[in-house]
């Protein structure tokens, strides 16, 4: 027969349930407060977001407690005031299209200016990262408004490059960037190319460059190992710093304000726009709602693929 097991066994493990119970509700009251203060200051105005998006617009702002369906209709659609005929709202379009586009794009220049940065500081001697990373760090210790207004003024038409390429004489007239696509894009790189690095390196720091010796050792081209071994193993790193680039890029507001002039305008314009001047809060709020759908739908793309990544 099987011997019986020691008496003490079955009280020991009670004890020990009880404990990890008593854990677990200590960590929850001290959870607490950071969950009330999250749903507070958080879900609280998302909420405000959502039931105003459901109201009238006021005559001199605000809102009208009635429920409508306007803006939500106006997000996508234009109904023209005389013959009331409705048609696609081309500017809310427009807004959207060139906000994603060059979303998308700072993304881009950000990951191919930021990835050899990254590479080059993962390869330098350990004594030495640390100041390289001061140096890449050092633009989060300026007010965001006053490194927009440098990039203004190097690219503006009495600007740094202008003169110095009109001193070189290889232009004859300054080249009008400032206000324009172009000016938003090299502003918003410069601002958020960092977030790009850091993620990178952290990935690039762990990589074992053993495996690329091994690479170069069975004949394999620079360009294949890079594309076969590096940046498989830094992909991670790759997708936490294109959504840490892309999702600021859509909100954008003072960037697109300040280096496009008013005339090219970003989602995060347009709703500031209709909160200001448009006096149209539900509008506003939809609009609003509508950059956290994007948002939450690149967030969602980034987790899956993530999780795909590490299944294989």
């Amino acid at each position: 027969m099987a011997a019986a097991s020691p008496p003490y066994s079955s009280a020991a493990l009670s004890l020990e349930q009880l404990e990890r119970r008593r854990e677990v509700k200590t960590n929850i009251l001290l959870t607490v407060p950071a969950l009330t203060v999250l749903i507070a200051a958080a879900s609280g105005p998302l909420l405000i977001m959502l039931v105003f998006s459901f109201l009238t617009a006021g005559d001199y702002g605000g809102v009208k407690w009635e429920l409508s369906f306007e803006a939500w209709f106006q997000v996508v659609f234009y109904e023209d005031i005389f013959d009331e005929t409705v048609s696609l709202a081309d500017a809310h379009l427009s807004i959207f299209w060139r906000s994603f586009k060059l979303s998308f794009l700072t993304t881009l220049v950000a990951f191919v200016l930021g990835f050899p940065t990254a590479y080059f500081i993962a390869t330098r001697p350990p004594e030495t990262r640390n100041i390289w990373l001061f140096l890449v760090t050092i633009p989060f210790w300026t007010n965001l408004l006053i490194r927009t207004f440098a990039i203004l003024e190097i690219i503006r038409n009495q600007g740094v490059i202008n003169t110095a390429l009109l001193g070189l004489g290889l232009i004859d007239a300054p080249l009008d960037m400032l206000y324009t696509d172009i000016a938003i894009l090299l502003g918003m790189t410069y601002v958020y190319i960092p977030l790009m690095i850091l993620p990178i390196y952290a990935s690039l720091e762990r990589l074992d460059f053993r495996l690329i010796e091994a690479g170069y050792d069975l004949y394999a081209s620079r360009w294949r190992v890079l594309r076969r071994i590096v940046l498989p193993l830094v992909k991670p790193g790759v997708i936490a710093g294109s959504i840490l680039v892309f999702i600021p890029s859509l909100g954008a507001y003072v960037t697109p304000r300040v280096l496009g002039g008013g005339k090219n305008l970003m989602l995060g314009n347009l709703i500031e726009l209709q909160f200001g001047q448009g006096r149209n809060w539900p509008l506003g709020a939809a609009l609003s709602l509508t950059l956290l759908v994007i948002v939450m739908a690149a967030l969602i793309f980034y987790v899956r693929t993530a999780q795909r990544g590490e299944a294989k």
